[in-house]
């Protein structure tokens, strides 16, 4: 290997224990969806974005979705029972763990995971593995496995790409 592994020693474990291999990279290279995508030369709905949401309620949230995606306010409103708007970088670190752009949705505890069901239209799907320059190749159903999370339908139409 030319780099040593920066995947954090929790998610490495989730990792071996599933049977999982994350793809790394250049550090900072995968932050964003679009990115990703490039740097795994993959659709940009296959990139599995992790984001971290605050309930009215005071519950944290992760809700994995395609990278080509946003979150639809007023179904997220429907599925949670109340608002939630997006983690700060801060909250979102103390929450998980992981910095914005390198969440993993697995390995974490503490939050509900819900995961969007426009994941399962691709054969392979890629989260971070806890760094922004990370890809962990797997199906839905794996990430359904490992996360223990609720398959919902929160997110509006694929962006065009324009």
């Amino acid at each position: 290997m030319t780099m040593p592994s920066r995947i954090p020693p929790g998610v490495r474990e989730v990792l071996e224990r599933h049977g999982l291999e994350a793809r790394e990279f250049e550090p900072g290279s995968t932050p964003t969806s679009e990115m990703a995508a490039d740097q795994l030369g993959v659709a940009v709905g296959q990139i599995a974005k992790s984001i971290v949401l605050k309930a009215k309620d005071g519950r944290f949230i992760l809700a994995v979705c395609p990278g080509d995606v946003r979150i639809d306010n007023k179904r997220l409103k429907a599925e949670l029972g109340c608002k939630a708007r997006m983690a700060t970088a801060e909250e979102t670190e103390e929450m998980t763990g992981f910095k914005p752009g390198g969440v993993c949705p697995f390995g974490v505890s503490g939050l509900e995971i819900l995961l969007e069901e426009g994941l399962e239209d691709y054969d392979v799907i890629y989260p971070a593995a806890g760094t922004d320059a990370s890809g962990v190749p797997m199906t839905f159903e794996q990430l359904r496995d490992v996360t223990g999370g609720r398959v919902v339908s929160v997110c509006g139409p694929r962006l065009e790409k324009g």
